[in-house]
């Protein structure tokens, strides 16, 4: 990751993935939102951010915001509850899929136009496909997780934007960021 404010410590990952449980606990038992305060000046700046939850290994919810609009630590609180309950593509997390939750955060760099497809480096960035009013995001983990080639990479994104499959070789905005991936599995 080489822009915004770094990488984050060890504490601090650690930290935000136990905000990210806790907010989903607090939301599923009381339907409220957690209030908490960061007391970690690095988790006040603004900073985009996707939270991505697995139970047994199979994707569960990933919402998140690919801009800086809120602090770090108040994007991960509000984007577990809502990868958790309003991931369209899923029913709502249960209390009875705690136990086998993972927690996955990717912290995001700022997005930055390509000029052609062929700058997007697999494994490193993720990507933002857009024309018009269609817009698709895929973190830079994906293509990885399914062993997917620049082309299936950037099919993908035209998929997730409602653009045709091939829309990647026409005009289309490309965005590429980075991001700093961990999870309670790996948070290093």
């Amino acid at each position: 990751m080489t822009e915004n404010s770094g990488y984050l410590t060890e504490e601090e990952k650690i930290y935000l993935l136990q905000l990210a449980r806790r907010s989903i606990t607090h939301f599923l038992k009381s339907r409220r939102r957690l209030q908490e305060e960061a007391k970690n000046p690095r988790l006040e700046q603004k900073q985009g951010a996707f939270v991505t939850l697995k139970v047994n290994g199979q994707l569960r919810g990933c919402i998140g915001y690919p801009l800086p609009y809120k602090p770090l630590y108040q994007t991960v609180i509000e984007m577990a509850v809502a990868a958790a309950s309003e991931d369209y593509r899923f029913p709502p997390l249960t209390e009875a899929e705690l136990d086998d939750l993972v927690i996955e955060i990717s912290v995001l760099t700022l997005p930055r136009k390509v000029k052609k497809p062929e700058e997007v480096v697999v494994g490193r960035h993720g990507i933002i496909i857009s024309k018009g009013i269609n817009k698709g995001l895929l973190l830079p983990q994906v293509p990885l997780e399914y062993d997917w080639d620049l082309e299936t990479f950037l099919n993908h994104g035209c998929l997730k934007a409602g653009l045709t499959v091939d829309e990647w070789k026409r005009e289309v905005n490309i965005e590429v960021f980075e991001a700093q991936v961990f999870s309670e599995e790996e948070p290093s």
